[in-house]
């Protein structure tokens, strides 16, 4: 269906009897999925979830997912399904579940889950080829050079794809003359879908069958009088099948140091054969399952409790304190469905991040264990895909995106961490909460979901108390080792005698000394990066500010650039002032950098590295720098909130936090919430083993709410004290929120466009909108921003009927020309 709403032909009529229709999702933002008539070579295939060859508009072609078969004809003309791709289903039932209720519930198309959830050489491109037309001739004489150098190959060839002509111009923009060889109807253009995977083929040798028999080879080899060196290759040849039983071209001739040519020289003479095979790119570990430890008390406790609370309710929120032992709890639940037969998903909110707890995972199930993330390339993500979809892999560890993979018996799934903010997709859609959408997921294998965290969130805590889930908790360390003790620095008073903001406080100063004398580690956690913040003239207080964004620029000084933390833009450093021209700049404030120059300078004698984006760039430079700090190789490590997620240190006995102020003066109903949790989580990392660990920060607001719940690691104080906050301005828990974001590169546009749309949906929604209000941050890639906030009421049927609304609120501002460009972007249960 490309123009719904046209009358049937009578062809079609006549053919109904026979025909089915398919319901296709194609992988873009449409509002709606489209029917296709299904020809009748095709209807008896298996054919939703399966890929299909479709066109769209004029003579665009994609490769849409089927999402259901229609049996009654539509009212209007349908294009034909022009081939299935895909001899079986790429995704179950399960999964078009799941896009649906995602493209619903976030408020976007199932075309953009659907962009979002299939690895990308499953989405196939149209690819635009030139065809010779025959009937213009071979008289090119009229043509440029450059035209009838591409009129030529045609004539050769009779097709070219764009590549080819930019190889024959050697030019990278063709398009021009294409344009002018269609316009002169030298050729005509053809779309075609180009299949992006490609089995990886490996050439294995084999013996030619004739010489299995001993006393033919015995023959053969005795009887050999000539090229010695051709032996010398096949007798290696036949020592290494011994051992490894397969061999493959390349292991041959590393292990005989022959040459393609002298394995030739047998293949000629018929010896030996070469065989083209397809084989797996990711290498697996051997499939063992060693579970190589003892539980404690608590532990099993827990686990019991656990187990206890899945034959009542799906979900389990285990809260359990740093350094309490989930990960060991988790691995012994994954034996436990591994056993069963089930597969098992255990989410991360980074994956680049737990390289330790990657090591650990195959440590106990070796091959049986798949991690799924970004540093596959897109071929080997599409084999992990088919041996996930098969049931093959039983257990995979994975970021957010992980979600999406065709689960066959999904019976578990495990969400660490799951507070964290990570797992919430911010641009572009879907915005989903993969934490949420996980809960719906297991509801369609009627599998179990455990939320596991130290500080859980607000509303998952909310949940277990309500009696939504089950609430298990683990209130002691492994081993009775002691939380660490928490003392909070005044900054003020060091502050006032210093003229500036305090970096290293006399008292960190001096435990950091102790501390790595005494042979221990230090780790400081400051959540900003660069050198300095901004910079500011000391004589005209003129501050640089991004030309694509309405923030200041931080110095890095690696770069010894200023550099855009929202855009990614560069600018050389200012060395006179743009305004007065002085050359008296002040750096205000201290990022990760600057605290390692400092540290340098302070303790010359330690071996101090620095963990946040600009120093972990490399493909393993994050997993190399977590193994020389947990071999001792490194005393003092600094880093942003890099250095709380998933890291498990023995030997740190010290934590600094430096500036405490900044985490708690975000504007956002949040800030309370990530404070409590990146202070809990980072003074986590201290004193895990043997003794107890220390925590110094530096805070000036030393009075602070949040900071009193942090020293005496109170979460259920902390707990009662902001859910008392959220109900009295109804926020989440009590209230699910949507806010709306409208961008446009004029001011006055998207001003005028916010007031419109607010006016217009407070007819609807009443009390439940608040805005039109610019956000702090008012522009980001020269795109102005303006917001409305909905507070609803948590009934579902109400929240859908609104939900509609809106939708119907941003078709009717489409509709007036003068904002067809704003960009209107809905984002369900904001983070």
């Amino acid at each position: 269906m490309d123009t719904p709403g046209n009358l049937f032909t009578e062809t079609e009529s006549l053919n109904s009897q026979t025909r089915l229709w398919a319901e296709v999702i194609l992988p873009l933002a449409l509002p709606t999925t489209y029917t296709y008539s299904i020809p009748t070579h095709f209807q008896n295939n298996e054919l939703i979830g399966c890929r299909v060859e479709v066109v769209f508009g004029k003579n665009k072609k994609y490769a849409g997912i089927v999402r259901s078969i229609i049996p009654d004809q539509p009212p209007f003309a349908t294009k034909e399904i022009l081939n299935v791709i895909d001899s079986e289903p790429i995704i179950y039932p399960q999964q078009l579940k799941l896009w649906q209720w995602i493209s619903e519930y976030y408020m976007c198309t199932e075309g953009e889950v659907m962009a979002a959830a299939l690895p990308t050489n499953f989405k196939l491109s149209s690819e635009t080829i030139l065809l010779l037309n025959e009937e213009f001739g071979e008289d090119f004489s009229e043509l440029d050079n450059e035209e009838y150098l591409v009129a030529e190959a045609l004539l050769i060839k009779n097709e070219l794809r764009l590549l080819e002509v930019q190889q024959i111009l050697d030019v990278a923009h063709v398009y021009p003359v294409i344009k002018k060889l269609i316009e002169k109807k030298v050729c005509f253009v053809w779309e075609e879908l180009s299949q992006r995977f490609k089995q990886r083929m490996e050439s294995y040798v084999i013996l030619n069958p004739e010489f299995e028999n001993e006393e033919k080879l015995s023959e053969l080899l005795n009887s050999w009088s000539r090229a010695p060196k051709q032996l010398a290759l096949l007798l290696s040849y036949l020592h290494l099948y011994k051992t490894e039983n397969e061999v493959t071209q390349a292991a041959l001739l590393k292990k005989s140091n022959a040459t393609t040519a002298q394995l030739k020289g047998l293949t000629e003479k018929n010896i030996l054969l070469i065989e083209k095979r397809s084989v797996d790119r990711i290498r697996s570990m051997p499939k063992k399952v060693l579970i190589d430890f003892d539980m404690s008390v608590s532990q099993q406790e827990a686990l019991n409790e656990i187990n206890i609370a899945f034959t009542k309710k799906t979900v389990c929120l285990l809260h359990g304190v740093t350094s309490s032992g989930k990960t060991q709890i988790y691995i012994r639940l994954i034996e436990k469905y591994f056993k069963e037969g089930k597969q098992v998903l255990y989410l991360l909110p980074e994956i680049t991040l737990t390289a330790q707890i990657i090591r650990r995972l195959q440590k106990n199930f070796g091959g049986n264990i798949a991690i799924y993330h970004s540093k596959f390339n897109n071929n080997e993500r599409v084999e992990l895909w088919n041996k996930i979809r098969t049931g093959e892999i039983k257990i995979v560890l994975g970021a957010r995106s992980a979600l999406f993979l065709p689960f066959k018996n999904l019976g578990l799934i495990i969400i660490d961490e799951e507070h964290d903010s990570s797992f919430k997709q911010q641009d572009p859609a879907p915005r989903y909460n993969a934490r949420d959408a996980a809960i719906f997921y297991s509801s369609l294998f009627n599998a179990k979901v455990l939320l596991g965290s130290a500080t859980p969130s607000i509303e998952s805590y909310y949940n277990a108390l309500s009696n939504k889930y089950v609430l298990v908790e683990l209130n002691e360390r492994f081993g009775g080792v002691l939380l660490p003790a928490i003392q909070i620095i005044d900054t003020r008073q060091i502050a006032a005698s210093k003229k500036g903001k305090v970096m290293l406080s006399p008292q960190l100063k001096e435990a950091i000394n102790e501390t790595v004398n005494a042979g221990k580690q230090v780790i400081l956690f400051q959540n900003r990066r660069g050198y300095a913040p901004f910079l500011i003239c000391g004589t005209c207080g003129y501050i640089p500010h991004c030309l694509n964004c309405s923030v200041t620029l931080t110095l890095h000084k690696y770069s010894n650039k200023l550099h855009c933390h929202y855009c990614g833009s560069s600018y050389p450093k200012l060395t006179t002032c743009i305004a007065c021209g002085s050359a008296n700049w002040l750096e205000k404030n201290f990022g990760t950098e600057k605290i390692e120059e400092e540290l340098e300078h302070e303790f010359p004698t330690f071996r101090i590295a620095r963990m946040d984006v600009d120093s972990v760039r490399g493909k393993m430079a994050h997993d190399t720098l977590v193994q020389q700090f947990e071999q001792h190789k490194l005393d003092l490590l600094v880093g942003t909130q890099m250095v709380v997620k998933g890291l498990d240190f023995d030997n740190v006995s010290l934590v600094g936090i430096l500036d405490a102020d900044g985490l708690m003066s975000f504007a956002d109903f949040r800030v309370n919430e990530r404070a409590f949790q990146l202070m809990e989580q980072v003074s986590g990392r201290a004193g895990r083993k043997d003794v107890q660990g220390k925590v110094m920060v530096q805070a000036a607001k030393v009075n602070h709410p949040v900071l009193l719940f942090v020293q005496q690691h109170d979460f259920k104080r902390f707990y009662e004290y902001e859910i008392s906050n959220r109900k009295n301005f109804f926020y989440p828990p009590y209230s699910r929120v949507i806010q709306i974001t409208l961008k446009h590169k004029m001011l006055e546009i998207v001003t005028e466009a916010a007031d419109r749309l607010g006016d217009a949906m407070k007819k609807d929604l009443k009390d439940y909108i608040v805005g039109p209000a610019s956000p702090v941050i008012n522009r980001i890639r020269n795109m102005y921003l303006m917001e409305l906030l909905v507070k609803l009421p948590k009934d579902a049927v109400m929240i859908q009927q609104y939900k509609k609304y809106i939708t119907n609120h941003f078709n009717l501002l489409h509709a007036d020309k003068k904002f067809r460009s704003v960009t209107l972007v809905a984002d369900v249960d904001p983070m």
